[in-house]
């Protein structure tokens, strides 16, 4: 198919939000978001250039391959530099009660970054969390940059959307966790509060430029700091979650 093909600019609409949700698709670009996508069994369809054929995994017989040129998939893609190979996905996102298992899940309160969003993903696959909320006014799950910063973890992972903040941390309390949130003034040291961290948690994380608003913070059963030993002002949002996941891991995994 060449840019110019009425099945590219059909695909091309997927970068807006509406018409994903809409549609209930998306698109995931590069080897290992494929992979992922493959694997979970949500691939509709495939889009490849002739000279990335090196880039494409086993492919099962259901799921078809189209070829394009180089044009039509710098048209599809969202990064700078495309890899060559997109997967053409259905939605994968779960229920609230699917999204809360496991000894520590995250709820992302009006989390807006795309980046920030796949990166938290990403990270709390790794720490082995067991799922992901987006709550209130986060950013779309299947935004190309939250889905590339996760590098194929929204695939693992179950996350959840379309639920208010208040009803996610009432969903957590209700499922037996903990709900911790962040804040340098907060009660708790991270770095002294293995036993707390080691009962099932889920940390509540804000927006990137406000933190979180005092009223939703409030809802919290602990606020914890964690330490600055040199003369930065704050860690980034991203960064921070990285810290909480990997010393509750620690905590409740021994």
């Amino acid at each position: 198919m060449s840019a110019s093909n009425a099945r590219v600019k059909q695909l091309r609409r997927l970068s807006r939000r509406s018409e994903r949700s809409e549609r209930r698709l998306f698109l995931a670009e590069g080897r290992n978001a494929v992979e992922a996508a493959l694997a979970a069994g949500v691939v509709e369809e495939l889009l490849l250039q002739p000279d990335r054929a090196h880039l494409l995994p086993d492919v099962p017989d259901d799921v078809p391959t189209t070829l394009v040129d180089e044009r039509a998939m710098k048209a599809l893609s969202d990064a700078v530099s495309p890899p060559g190979l997109l997967a053409l996905c259905r939605f994968l996102d779960v229920p609230p009660a699917q999204a809360l298992s496991g000894g520590c899940v995250v709820i992302c309160a009006q989390v807006s970054e795309p980046g920030n969003a796949g990166t938290v993903i990403r990270t709390a696959d790794a720490a082995g969390a067991g799922g992901v909320v987006l709550a209130g006014d986060s950013v779309d799950l299947y935004n190309p940059k939250t889905v590339r910063a996760s590098a194929g973890s929204v695939f693992h992972l179950p996350v959840a959307v379309g639920i208010g903040v208040e009803d996610a941390v009432a969903a957590a309390r209700a499922a037996g966790y903990q709900v911790l949130a962040t804040e340098a003034a907060g009660d708790l040291d991270l770095f002294a509060a293995d036993e707390v961290l080691a009962r099932p948690t889920a940390w509540l994380l804000g927006n990137e430029a406000h933190g979180l608003d005092p009223a939703i913070a409030a809802l919290a059963d602990h606020r914890v700091s964690i330490p600055i030993y040199g003369a930065a002002e704050s860690l980034n949002l991203s960064t921070a979650a990285a810290v909480c996941l990997y010393a509750t891991a620690r905590a409740q995994r021994g």
